[in-house]
């Protein structure tokens, strides 16, 4: 159900974290959908099947123009984003038919574990990509082909299932799975986007009929986050990511682990 909420002064607040949220999203290629419904519900004490319905809807046009902002950059590769995409899709469809299950404490406590554990994969596997490093140079195009698609179908997969789920964009095991198949970072942001745009449609087509959502709540957030949208692409065209790679990947990481364990506690 679609419906729009009476004003409310905190309101205002929404365009300047949508601002923000929509900024760095497109920079590290997600698409805000993680961090719109812990700002929700922490901050604005939206219930949690409105908040992740909402951010669904607020996150989909961040997708879109980040996406399309990357790949007129040439930050974005297109048969890797199609893998992770088309398990994503079942995964939001598996995900969606789980959500009806959960009441709101068990989609926070749910959130916050998945991040957790993501959030150390993602960790992981920085960790591990420079060790590896001269492997994969050496490795042939068909054998880095192999390893893709195994990979990209279980990280894409997961994205959709979470994105179904819980409400979000699925953005944390996207970019793992990314980071995994060792995808410079400069495409992972425009890649990413791709994925999530796809699995952000198709899990709030379920929550169309699942979930409420706010159009106030989504209207305020998305004047700011596009605007963030429209120049996260940008930034990152301008930033050297080779010297910064590892620190953007590991400060991704951290960021989940605080929301993770704050879903938890609070």
């Amino acid at each position: 159900m679609v419906f729009y909420s009476t004003f409310e002064s905190s309101y205002l607040w929404l365009p300047l974290i949508g601002f923000v949220i929509g900024l760095l999203a497109t920079m590290i290629g997600g698409g805000g959908g993680f961090f719109f419904p812990p700002a929700l519900m922490l901050f604005f004490q939206v219930p949690a099947h409105v908040a992740v319905s909402t951010s669904l809807a607020a996150t989909l046009p961040i997708c879109f123009i980040g996406a399309l902002g990357h790949y007129r950059h040439g930050n974005l590769h297109l048969n890797t984003g199609l893998i992770f995409a088309i398990a994503g899709i079942m995964g939001a469809i598996a995900g969606a038919s789980v959500t009806g299950l959960l009441d709101p404490e068990q989609l926070r406590s749910g959130f916050g574990i998945y991040s957790i554990l993501l959030a150390l994969l993602i960790m992981y596997n920085n960790r591990k990509k420079e060790r590896e490093a001269k492997a994969e140079k050496s490795s042939s195009f068909f054998l880095r082909l192999f390893n893709k698609v195994p990979a990209g179908s279980f990280y894409g997969f997961v994205g959709g299932m979470i994105s179904g789920t819980f409400g979000t964009s699925g953005t944390a095991p996207v970019l793992a799975g990314l980071f995994a198949v060792k995808l410079p970072i400069k495409l992972v942001a425009g890649t990413s986007l791709m994925i999530l745009f796809i699995n952000t449609l198709s899990a709030l087509t379920g929550h169309l009929f699942l979930g409420n959502i706010n159009m106030t709540l989504v209207l305020f957030l998305t004047s700011g986050s596009l605007l963030g949208a429209i120049f996260g692409p940008l930034l990152t065209r301008r930033i050297n990511f080779a010297k910064k790679e590892g620190a953007l990947r590991d400060s991704f990481a951290y960021v989940i682990l605080a929301f993770g364990i704050l879903m938890i506690l609070t």
